[in-house]
């Protein structure tokens, strides 16, 4: 089986269930392996729920043939837990550990216009440093043109008005098709 890196942080619950579900996308694609990871609270004064899955590690980043990377919203830009495992991956930069691994991200957020789409391309970035090859959501996906929750070209995307923190079966359909296309660029990639 071949590894698809499921890489997040979740505050509340929200990322993490966009990450699952992302999950179960990839392992639409034969072949495939959703390994889901978090990253650890760097601020002891802030607690996240407590983890459901492990703590990634670089050796991770090694071993998958494909990442997806998500955050909650914070100020229009990833979490600071996330960026800080970002920030710790120099040597992983330096040996060209991801270079033509493709990825995608995802996010959460509070308010229609809390800063979902910053968000995203904030997490591409580094991405498009480390060599990774950017899968997006194309608008072949029927979904995306209809969506009136989340959901963007850039990533998959969760928006919780406070009264509903279950992802809308738009949100849903969404997070599994952008899964399931990275699994299937990063099979092609991986044997040709």
């Amino acid at each position: 089986m071949q590894k698809i890196l499921v890489l997040y942080y979740s505050k509340h619950g929200n990322t993490r269930q966009l990450a699952r579900h992302i999950g179960r996308g990839i392992e639409q694609i034969s072949g495939c392996e959703a390994v889901l990871r978090t990253v650890a609270d760097i601020d002891p004064n802030d607690h996240q729920q407590p983890y459901t899955d492990p703590l990634v590690s670089h050796q991770d980043l090694k071993d998958c043939i494909g990442l997806a990377m998500g955050s909650p919203v914070r100020f229009g830009n990833m979490a600071a837990p996330l960026k800080h495992f970002i920030d710790s991956t120099s040597q992983q930069w330096l040996s060209g550990t991801l270079i033509d691994k493709p990825a995608c991200v995802f996010t959460s957020s509070s308010s229609m216009h809390g800063g979902q789409e910053t968000t995203l391309q904030s997490m591409l970035l580094p991405l498009l440093h480390h060599g990774m090859l950017i899968v997006g959501i194309p608008y072949s996906e029927p979904t995306l043109h209809t969506t009136q929750h989340g959901g963007t070209p850039y990533g998959a995307s969760h928006l919780n008005t406070g009264t509903n923190k279950q992802l809308h079966k738009d949100e849903i359909e969404l997070a599994q098709a952008l899964g399931k296309r990275l699994a299937h660029t990063a099979m092609l990639l991986h044997h040709s």
